[in-house]
């Protein structure tokens, strides 16, 4: 898998959530809608908001409480953005994610953090392979997973405007920039390479780079992959898929998440109905990861490769049953 360090040579080396952090700073003393709630993450240590300053709350470590205000003041016509990490966002905080913003219909961003398993040092009660599964099942609720940190700033700003509640997923650390291509909108997935034997269709940093060393490995055996970038859960880009879809009979999911519930099942649920297609899943196995280690490694030791993406085509073009294992 390419490295962040040799792929960001020359390049923004900060991390997604950096890139947040930044935004946010310039934003929020420029428009006095924008409230910043904070769950004592340290992002925003020494950060200087200049006019902004009493807009940014921190309410230390009560992720509940602090979507429950957020929501509060959304109603009062605020545009809350709200910074904790995923595992909590996802779990500890989801019934007042899901009964305070998202039954309202409320524009309130929540931008989490060590998203996957960017917290891989930490262990399991920081990874965040659920997250997609629980937000992504909330009405009104848009759900987006910025491919690099130059994107992040874009689709920031796409999701203070967009009027409902967001959930932004971001990483820990730095991550490599991933071909040039259109700029990033919600709710349409982007095309990184062209292809015509299989379709590659890969949410998150990590899962859309493996897609594209997948398809360098596929190239070899004289195999053409498609390569989709799907950058929003929610709303899915069903058009998109079904048009790289054309003539082909697999498309191969790729995420940073659990099997179930996440990115796949979604892009399975949406074409059951509308393609005979099968849909083969790359994601993180079903159990906790029961080390600690480095992003990548835990994405490697959970089979989340450009080698496995690259096997799994194969046997889809050469198996009968489509490379089910």
């Amino acid at each position: 898998m390419t490295t962040a360090t040799d792929a960001t040579k020359g390049q923004d080396t900060r991390s997604a959530r950096e890139v947040y952090r930044d935004t946010i700073a310039r934003l929020l003393p420029g428009d006095d809608r924008f409230v910043v709630l904070d769950s004592d993450t340290g992002l925003f240590n020494g950060v200087d908001f200049a006019a902004g300053e009493e807009r940014y709350l921190n309410l230390g470590i009560a992720e509940h409480t602090l979507m429950g205000a957020a929501a509060g003041l959304a109603r009062e016509g605020r545009v809350p953005v709200v910074t904790t990490m995923a595992a909590f966002a996802s779990s500890r905080a989801l019934e007042a994610v899901k009964l305070d913003i998202a039954l309202g219909n409320l524009p309130v961003v929540i931008a989490a953090t060590h998203a996957g398993v960017s917290a891989g040092h930490l262990g399991p009660t920081h990874h965040a392979l659920e997250d997609l599964a629980t937000l992504r099942v909330l009405p009104h609720m848009t759900v987006v997973v910025p491919g690099d940190p130059g994107q992040t700033e874009e689709l920031l700003r796409q999701a203070l405007a967009l009027g409902g509640p967001v959930y932004l997923r971001l990483g820990r650390g730095p991550t490599p920039a991933l071909p040039a291509t259109s700029a990033p909108r919600i709710g349409k997935a982007q095309v990184l390479r062209r292809g015509t034997d299989v379709t590659v269709a890969a949410c998150g940093p990590y899962p859309a780079l493996a897609a594209l060393e997948a398809a360098e490995l596929l190239d070899h055996d004289g195999i053409s992959a498609t390569v989709l970038h799907v950058h929003t859960v929610k709303p899915l880009d069903t058009p998109a898929l079904l048009d790289a879809l054309d003539g082909q009979r697999s498309v191969i999911t790729v995420e940073e998440h659990w099997g179930a519930g996440g990115f796949g099942s979604a892009v399975a649920e949406e074409l059951s109905a509308l393609r005979p297609v099968q849909v083969h899943r790359i994601a993180m196995p079903d159990a906790f990861v029961p080390v600690a280690g480095s992003q990548q490694q835990l994405l490697e030791r959970g089979g989340v490769s450009a080698r496995a993406i690259a096997d799994r085509a194969r046997r889809t073009l050469t198996d009968p049953q489509g490379g089910t294992s």
